[in-house]
């Protein structure tokens, strides 16, 4: 085996549970790296990552050391590859002892950049809020036209098969696949070797993250710094100071992704791009922010393809995007005489400020207005203030409620003028609301409160209801597709 890490001692400090880590270790096992993963969580918090790289763990190219860290291993490391999550690297004992030995720091998506065969075929987007949605969007549209015919262009776009896979440049070609990765979840630095340099490259990037991209980030000056072709940010507020130490910090992180831009590069903020394209889609996905997001996700594709594009064409592919899994994402839509009957999986809600703002996001669409919502809400009890959660519910057409605190949400909502069922489990919520729901009416899953009284975790919830409210719908099942966000598009 060859390569710059065959027969090295590799370190991954942090498996996670989010798909970065397991992708290190699966490439750098591919590599000949002689690989220790060693992470603070135990083994059971870990199942699915461990499951994930079980066969790198058989065939003894991996070691694992969980629930502690030992200071030796980072001693006689060659390379240590840092998980993003953890705080203040700069003066972590494990990583001083590591650079003080001589070894090398790197990070998942550092590997991942430095082996992309073309950065002028790469966007990347960060931001303190909107940015997994922007980033879905803008691979979305690029995907959508790479599908799309465009015989008035000159140079058109590729028209690639239907679910977007083995498309390849030939002259009349814009490009031929997209790739989506980063923050959103996952690795691509597995599938790295499939990425053509006539591929665009769509890339979620925290601030952690971009930490990591900086040529400051270990003090070695032989390390240079990363951005990518288009730079998105989609907004800059307080955020994540426990990792970064203070707004300074996380904002000089944030900037990282524009800092290492060549001529020819281009920047798009979120507070300048309203003017610098009229973007209207007739999205599937509701709210304000979402809009906003759309704005920008436009913006960043116009500029990725020289302006090649009209608005228009943005609009139309945006017209099929349907959210990003289990946030505000329409997984049903039942054509009745006089309109359709919509549900919405925003699973992901488990505070009850996130709930109210679903809520208001429709409220403020004047195609439907919070009196045609009917709400899925409650769940495990965490002891929060469960009040912007009922003054919401209060202005739906009915509050259906779930879990532990159901029967508190029920009768709060009840007292403030609003209409509530006690449904106790999610089955008989989705029953309730589908037979209640007229043409034109929104079924809702904002439950507000932790799902871990009734399910595993906010995903298997969502699934949950939405398999059951298009059953009710009588529609066909969802595909597994839905849940996911993929890595090719």
């Amino acid at each position: 085996m060859s390569g710059e890490y065959a027969g090295k001692r590799v370190v991954v400090m942090g498996l996670g549970r989010f798909g970065g880590g397991a992708g290190a270790v699966k490439w750098l096992a591919g590599q000949g790296a002689k690989l220790l993963v060693t992470d603070l969580s135990p083994a059971e918090k870990l199942a699915a990552s461990i499951t994930e790289i079980q066969r790198e763990i058989d065939s003894g190219a991996v070691e694992l050391r969980l629930g502690t860290h030992d200071i030796a291993d980072f001693r006689d490391a060659d390379v240590v590859v840092v998980s993003p999550a953890v705080p203040k690297p700069w003066e972590n004992k494990f990583l001083l002892a590591a650079k003080e030995s001589g070894a090398k720091l790197t990070t998942e998506i550092r590997l991942l950049v430095e082996l992309l065969p073309n950065r002028d075929r790469t966007i990347g987007v960060t931001g303190t809020a909107g940015k997994s949605t922007t980033t879905a969007m803008v691979a979305h549209i690029l995907r959508e036209l790479a599908c799309a015919q465009s015989p008035e262009r000159k140079r058109g776009v590729a028209v690639a098969p239907e679910d977007g896979r083995d498309a390849r440049p030939t002259d009349e070609c814009d490009f031929s696949r997209v790739w989506l990765g980063g923050n959103i979840g996952g690795s691509l630095l597995p599938r790295v070797e499939e990425i053509d340099a006539n591929d665009w490259v769509v890339l979620e990037l925290s601030s952690t993250q971009l930490y990591w991209l900086s040529d400051w980030f270990v003090g070695r000056q032989e390390e240079q710094g990363w951005s990518p072709h288009v730079a998105v940010v989609t907004n800059v507020m307080p955020n994540h100071l426990d990792w970064h130490g203070d707004f300074e910090h996380y904002e000089r992180c944030k900037n990282e992704i524009f800092r290492h831009q060549s001529p020819g590069d281009e920047v798009v903020r979120g507070n300048k791009v309203a003017i610098m394209v009229e973007l209207a889609a007739s999205l599937s996905v509701i709210g304000e922010h979402n809009r906003r997001n759309a704005l920008l996700a436009g913006r960043a594709v116009a500029s990725a393809l020289d302006q090649h594009h009209s608005s228009a064409s943005f609009n139309k592919a945006l017209r099929t995007f349907t959210g990003l899994p289990h946030r505000l994402q329409l997984v049903a839509e039942a054509n009745r005489d006089g309109g359709a009957i919509r549900a919405y999986n925003d699973s992901k809600c488990t505070t009850p400020e996130a709930a109210a703002l679903a809520v208001q996001a429709f409220a403020d669409d004047e195609r439907i207005g919070a009196s045609r919502v009917h709400l899925i809400a409650g769940g495990y009890d965490k002891g929060v203030d469960l009040a912007p959660l009922v003054q919401a519910g209060a202005m739906c057409k009915a509050v259906y409620t779930i879990g532990a605190t159901g029967p508190h949400i029920a009768e709060a909502v009840t007292k403030q003028g609003g209409r509530s069922v006690e449904c106790e489990v999610l089955d008989r919520a989705v029953d309730d609301a589908v037979k209640a729901a007229s043409p034109g009416d929104v079924i809702l899953l904002s439950p507000g409160c932790a799902s871990w009284d009734q399910f595993t975790n906010y995903e298997e919830r969502g699934e949950r209801f939405t398999q059951l409210v298009r059953a009710k719908l009588g529609l066909e099942p969802a595909p597994p597709s839905l849940f996911e966000m993929p890595a090719e598009v």
